[in-house]
């Protein structure tokens, strides 16, 4: 009979061959803090409460139903739109017809902050980040030939989330098909817009009213339709790590449940329509056994709060998107295999849908060709890999049972902070998980300039040369001349007392709890009131929201672990203040409507602990704000960070208006997900560095010091003189 090792034998075993090798470089720590060992042996099972479940059965960590995909594969989702509602519905036609089970919608961002197309505020945003909709019209055509009564439909909405799910309940009827028979999903996720993605209209309170007002009239009035998406995707993209989204997300989630049942709802009447949306990135174990994690989290905290009688109450049911934020613009094609690799992960973890990214997404909007290879990657792990003959394969893998273990252990310990700290809305107002966040996304900026973190073709193993892509590229002004003109033709043919008076009764909801706001927003949008007008008889009594931005400090310095790297940057700096006898200021400006923040907060944070003086502007700026506030602190340079498209608008009126204000002496450089195509266009607007995806932060502080130096050096005299 051989020996039994345990863990510890075989670690000596180990040491021995590798003669010296010290056992702290066999035991790894990932960015959550769990320890991973080498091996796992059936001794590493002992006392996992989680351990002896079936799939289908409390607390569901093997799946939410018991047969799984044996019975029915997940669905087959891509996120897309853009331009027109017209261009957007063609699209759709054709991934129907290539094998698509589901429609995922992306609005663009003057749709979700609640603007119409003709407002000035989104010139530069209207069809670029996602489809254009102002009104029923539009809603309409975006689903003209697509059966609503047998189409599944996930709306990501936020914000303006009452005028958009109106507008498609009003395109339901009109098509032929009552509101009950309507299936999908609207995200309504307001908590987490307030963490990370920032695409909130009104503050955290009468936000939560909205929400709790859709969970009413949905479990009401649309039993095949899920009434809100507790969503994780943003968090990770935003650089959380995985015990922060599971423990927010399922924060979020019970803060709902907790507003809908203040309302008086009974918890079994809404919450088996709740579902969930998580993110899928690059560590393949510990994504899978996230899944499971989060399906053990949330049956245990809604059985333990809120006492439900009906088990369908505790079923976490997901849609999964693969990772935005791990594809890469260089070596594009590898994202080809990223996005396999991330969706094996999530289809082992057990999703019930799935959307997979395009490769050339770190660059610009999916084209055609992109999304067949994303769409097709999830059709061949459906028919070609067996992966749907047998449920939960992982299971009693020692690894995974113990990484679904370790991930609940320490998500649990966050979420026990929340509910203390009076559960997530009080949370969030204290600022407690934005700044874990945007600490967790400092750090692994740090850990990957630094090499800790290896990102093939970016920081290693980088291409000598680089590789052309296709690119879809909208043209924003057109998109916006035909939105306007259907927007003049509407308004001239509607009947005006109607409207006027659907939005009078929108704004005297708003002041009491009285009547359902969906109920509303339906009505108002049968009358063709518009997006736009019906957000703004909200914001008369709720106020549109703004926060202050902040940026954490001395994280990106105590990981990068290359201090004589930070000397250099020290050194330059010192040489900047000989000439102007104090530090670079930098301003980073997030212009338009785009609420992604990572990049500028990340950049802003090291940039800070390098010694430059940074003011972060507030999000949602003009132009002609941003130089406002530029001049104001006395900057030296403008940080414009751009991820929806609009930097050839935006960027160039940006530098029109220093023009204008004659403070073009102040440098203007630019990052995010701008196309190689579109550089020399910015160049000759007159951007003076651009820093894509990929970018190492020390080397852009380097160029950005650099430029800045010598720039004074011939601008000293003018800057001194300028008036402001």
């Amino acid at each position: 009979m051989s020996k039994k090792y345990n863990i510890f034998d075989w670690e000596k075993i180990a040491l021995d061959e590798l003669k010296g090798i010290k056992t702290d470089r066999l035991i790894k720590e990932t960015p959550e803090g769990i320890k991973v060992k080498p091996l796992y042996t059936k001794d590493d099972l002992e006392d996992l409460n989680h351990m002896n479940s079936l799939p289908g059965i409390e607390p569901f960590v093997r799946g939410p139903k018991a047969t799984m995909y044996t019975s029915r594969p997940w669905t087959v989702r891509q996120y897309s739109g853009f331009s027109t509602a017209k261009e957007s519905n063609k699209f759709y036609k054709k991934n129907i017809a290539a094998g698509q089970k589901g429609l995922s919608i992306a609005f663009d961002l003057a749709t979700h902050r609640g603007y119409d197309s003709d407002n000035e505020r989104v010139r530069a945003d209207v069809g670029k980040a996602g489809v254009a909709i102002d009104t029923v019209e539009d809603m309409k055509i975006l689903f003209d030939g697509i059966p609503l009564n047998k189409m599944s439909v996930s709306m990501t909405m936020n914000g303006a989330v009452l005028p958009v799910l109106a507008s498609f309940i009003v395109a339901g009827e009109e098509q032929g098909v009552p509101v009950e028979q309507l299936s999908g999903t609207i995200q309504n996720d307001i908590l987490k817009e307030f963490m990370v993605r920032n695409t909130y209209i009104y503050p955290p309170e009468p936000s939560m009213r909205i929400v709790s007002d859709i969970i009413s009239y949905t479990s009401e009035k649309m039993p095949k339709f899920n009434s809100i998406s507790i969503s994780g995707y943003h968090m990770q993209e935003a650089g959380a790590n995985l015990v922060q989204e599971l423990a927010f997300t399922i924060s979020d989630g019970l803060e709902y449940i907790r507003a809908a049942v203040d309302r008086g709802l009974n918890v079994d009447n809404f919450a088996p329509r709740l579902s969930f949306f998580f993110a899928i990135g690059m560590n393949f174990f510990m994504e899978a056994s996230k899944l499971r994690a989060a399906r053990y989290l949330w049956s245990y905290w809604v059985k333990k709060l809120f006492n439900n009688q009906n088990p369908k109450s505790q079923i976490l049911r997901t849609h999964c998107q693969t990772s935005g934020a791990s594809l890469q613009e260089q070596d594009p094609y590898n994202n080809i295999v990223r996005t396999t690799i991330e969706a094996l992960a999530g289809v082992l973890g057990g999703t019930q849908s799935l959307h997979t990214n395009s490769f050339d997404e770190a660059i610009a909007l999916p084209t055609e060709f992109s999304a067949k290879i994303a769409r097709n990657t999830q059709l061949i792990l459906q028919n070609e890999t067996g992966l749907t003959d047998v449920v939960d394969p992982l299971a009693g893998s020692y690894y995974v049972e113990n990484l679904t273990n370790e991930l609940i252990q320490n998500a649990n310990k966050i979420i026990e902070k929340i509910n203390d700290m009076g559960g997530m809305t009080k949370a969030i107002e204290s600022g407690f998980p934005k700044s874990e966040i945007e600490k967790s996304a400092t750090e692994k900026q740090a850990r990957i300039d630094s090499k800790k973190e290896i990102i093939v073709g970016v920081n290693e193993f980088k291409s000598d040369h680089l590789d052309e892509v296709n690119i879809l590229d909208i043209d924003n002004i057109q998109v916006r001349k035909e939105q306007i003109e259907k927007l003049d033709k509407i308004k001239s043919e509607r009947d005006n007392n109607l409207v006027n008076q659907s939005l009078e009764k929108i704004t005297n909801a708003a002041k009491n709890k009285n009547e359902n706001l969906l109920s509303l927003f339906v009505e108002a949008m049968r009358n063709r009131s518009t997006v736009g007008e019906t957000s703004l008889a909200l914001e008369k009594v709720y106020t549109r929201y703004e926060t202050k931005q902040s940026i954490v400090t001395e994280v990106y310095a105590n990981t990068f672990n290359d201090q004589n790297e930070l000397k250099k940057i020290k050194i330059s700096l010192d040489k900047f203040k000989q000439i102007d006898n104090e530090t670079i200021t930098i301003y980073m400006a997030k212009l338009g409507q785009d609420g992604h923040d990572r990049g500028a907060k990340v950049i802003s944070s090291a940039f800070s602990d390098f010694g430059i003086n940074v003011e972060v502007g507030n999000l949602f700026q003009s132009p002609a704000e941003a130089v406002d506030e530029a001049i104001k602190k006395n900057a030296h340079v403008i940080g414009v960070s751009s991820l929806a498209a609009g930097h050839k608008n935006l960027i160039p009126d940006l530098i029109k208006e220093l023009k204008k204000r004659k403070a073009d002496d102040i440098l203007v450089f630019c990052g995010g997900v701008i196309p190689q195509k579109d550089y020399q266009f910015l160049y000759d607007a007159g951007v003076s560095e651009i820093f894509g995806p990929g970018s190492s932060v020390v080397d852009a502080a380097h160029k950005v010091i650099e430029n800045t130096t010598n720039h004074l050096k011939r601008m000293h005299n003018y800057r001194k003189s300028r008036i402001i």
